[in-house]
């Protein structure tokens, strides 16, 4: 019975009753608006609220002076300009039965001195953090006086703002900067003995309580073990934390393990894919036994098994499902309609933190109704038109996705696959042992059809004449792609491509190269399966770097495989040609930084150079269709009907979706499939 369920008991948290033990903790999506909360951060939030989550924190990283630039999207608490907009966000929020508080903090060395207001970025001491490469200035006695009351007066404004309370980020931060022994280096009273090191963070809550007073909610989230040689250990950690407790300031603590000062550290604090479930939770229970004040921790904890055990083994008061949320807001709402077994899953792609610090938005890699709360719905509705014959060619994430969305919709919906299974690309990119959960995006989709009698045709393949029998009203071709090729100046017929490895249907060789010109998780993917096959590898790519469109979370684990399996990286250099030797082939390579041409001798070349759409099903069809294939773009981006009539005798209208159009990425596919269905 869900009553009993442990993760849908109330807690008491000082003055505030929380309704469950499900939680978001802060974290910055980066939809600030000038550094504020406007309309697409406020429904973001509200639609947690809406799912039925206790508390739902914001702004992680939200900032409370003009020296502390921000480094991925962040809110500023700096002036009063914040409070109206915390206000409309509490209102939001709060009126849906939940609360929200919000994450205060000065980044430190953690930003950059070429953003913002292009002040000196400050520290403890002058020691450069790895992951932002900013050389920080050392503070001076009036600089850890106006950040002590800039602290307070963000404080105040978050007070003001009708919030539920606020954290204090001290991991990575300014705060904890000053008692972690691997950044404050100072011999003054600020430096030296962990009483001295805790002197800044002391007089920041001591600022923080004259400023809110004793009944406004204030937590600190802490890294109790930095992981780091020359950082703060378990035992240092503890006594940290009972310092705090100790002073009555605060009323919870967030906890962490690990350092974010370089990306193998964050992409350890916040882990992805491929790694253990909830890493730090018995951690987190081993500091909570040392403290009587609630403890909510957050670490790849994606579904609701492991947090239900978190809460019922009493590791935690509070569980963090923040990742999870992106997936689907919610989860508690299904919990408790005994829904569990349909909530979208976390797969720990690291798309939506990587996002942050690449493009500069957080977008979940497959339900792109998050972030888009204005446009895009998380619950899709029934049509008030007239029911209607749709036909999805392809079951990898678009044609399920559109195949979903249209039965959702009430429509009759006809798919046909013509391989055994459904999944398409993605279930290349699952045979990387590492990645095997994206496995759960096209499973979900899959239960998702299945659930709405979608009707589904495997090892079949499509043809006009079949798709013409079945009389349909709208045609998807959601194809995929093939790969590419085609790029090679001479000896294309001697590549392969990185299907064929990782399909099976070519067998590796000894020695391989590997020639990666996508620079996304397909090749780079590849690469790593070929590398844990103990092949000799050379890796060679045309970028700057391995893989540049993946985010810092994601190229840790990358790079250990490469490194871990003595592969060689060649990165500035293009493949131009493959010609046939006698005992192998000889890879030519071109790097356009020397004019210098090279040959690399080898067994086997493999190639990513991304793909081709599948699309002759769908320029066969084009003739007989009233919209001949055209998208009307304003409409599509408005969310209006796709209207267009340009042949008066067309039988259908007719889309392309995904890879079919051209080579992109999973969210792109399922992005395509519901804003184009929604409106159908």
């Amino acid at each position: 019975m869900t009553k009993h369920d442990p993760l849908l008991q109330p807690f008491q948290l000082k003055s505030l009753q929380l309704r469950n033990r499900i939680i978001s903790t802060s974290h910055e999506p980066a939809y600030a608006e000038d550094g504020l909360p406007g309309l697409r951060y406020q429904l973001y939030h509200e639609e947690k609220a809406k799912g039925g989550i206790a508390l739902t924190m914001f702004g992680g990283g939200t900032l409370v002076s003009l020296d502390t630039p921000p480094a991925y999207g962040n809110l500023y608490a700096g002036d009063d300009r914040i409070v109206p907009y915390f206000r409309e966000l509490a209102r939001r929020v709060q009126g849906h039965g939940a609360a929200t508080m919000c994450q205060i903090t000065h980044l430190g060395r953690r930003t950059s001195n070429y953003k913002g207001n292009w002040l000196p970025i400050i520290a403890p001491s002058p020691v450069r953090e790895k992951a932002h490469r900013a050389f920080p200035k050392m503070m001076e006695d009036w600089d850890i006086k106006r950040i002590v009351k800039a602290y307070g007066a963000a404080a105040k404004r978050c007070l003001d703002g009708n919030l539920d309370g606020i954290e204090i980020e001290a991991y990575g931060h300014l705060f904890d900067s000053f008692w972690t022994p691997a950044v404050n280096r100072r011999t003054d009273d600020y430096g030296g003995i962990l009483r001295d090191r805790m002197r800044f963070p002391l007089e920041v809550l001591e600022e923080v309580r004259r400023c809110v007073g004793d009944d406004f909610i204030v937590g600190v989230r802490m890294s109790f073990d930095e992981d780091l040689e020359a950082g703060i250990q378990l035992d240092e950690g503890l006594r940290i934390g009972e310092i705090l407790v100790n002073t009555g300031m605060i009323d919870f603590i967030s906890v962490i393990r690990g350092h974010v000062s370089s990306n193998a550290g964050l992409s350890d604090v916040i882990p992805n894919m491929g790694t253990p479930l909830a890493p730090y939770i018995d951690f987190c229970g081993e500091v909570k036994r040392n403290f009587d004040i609630p403890i909510m921790h957050s670490a790849r904890i994606n579904d609701v098994a492991t947090a239900r055990y978190a809460v019922k083994e009493g590791l935690l008061d509070l569980v963090g499902m923040t990742r999870a949320h992106f997936a689907d807001p919610h989860i508690v709402a299904k919990i408790e309609r005994g829904e569990e077994d349909q909530i979208r899953p976390c797969v720990g792609a690291g798309y939506c933190i990587d996002r942050i610090y690449g493009e500069g938005e957080a977008l979940c890699l497959h339900n792109p109704a998050t972030g888009r709360e204005e446009t895009m719905p998380h619950v899709v509705t029934p049509t008030k038109r007239r029911e209607r014959r749709i036909v999805v060619v392809g079951a990898g994430p678009a044609g399920l996705e559109a195949a979903r969305v249209c039965a959702r919709r009430g429509h009759s919906v006809f798919l046909v696959e013509a391989s055994h299974m459904h999944g398409g690309q993605v279930n290349l990119a699952a045979k990387v042992k590492r990645r095997r959960e994206i496995l759960g995006i096209t499973d979900w989709l899959f239960d998702q059809c299945q659930r709405l009698k979608v009707d589904m045709r495997f090892d079949c393949y499509a043809d006009i004449d079949m798709v013409r029998e079945t009389s349909p009203e709208v045609v998807l071709i959601a194809t995929g792609g093939t790969p590419n090729l085609g790029f090679l100046g001479r000896g294309e017929s001697l590549a392969v491509s990185s299907w064929d490895i990782l399909s099976g249907s070519v067998p590796l060789k000894k020695t391989v190269l590997f020639y990666d010109d996508n620079g996304q998780h397909a090749g780079v993917s590849c690469a790593e399966f070929i590398a844990e096959n103990g092949v000799d590898l050379e890796y060679l790519s045309p970028e700057m770097m391995i893989a540049p469109d993946i985010g810092g979370t994601n190229h840790p684990a990358y790079l250990r495989s490469l490194y871990n399996n003595d592969v060689t990286i060649s990165l500035n250099q293009q493949l131009t040609a493959i010609v046939r030797e006698d005992d192998g082939l000889a890879a030519i390579v071109f790097n356009e930084y020397t004019g210098d041409t090279r040959e690399i001798r080898i067994d086997q070349v493999v190639v990513d150079h991304g793909t081709l759409p599948a699309d002759d099903l769908y320029f066969d069809l084009k003739p007989e269709s009233s919209n001949q294939g055209e998208v009307d773009q304003a409409a599509l981006v408005s969310g209006h009907p796709q209207n267009l009539q340009n042949n008066p005798d067309g039988r259908y209208q007719l889309f392309r979706l995904g890879d079919a159009i051209n080579s992109r990425n999973i969210h792109s596919a399922i992005y395509d499939a519901l804003r184009l269905c929604i409106t159908i």
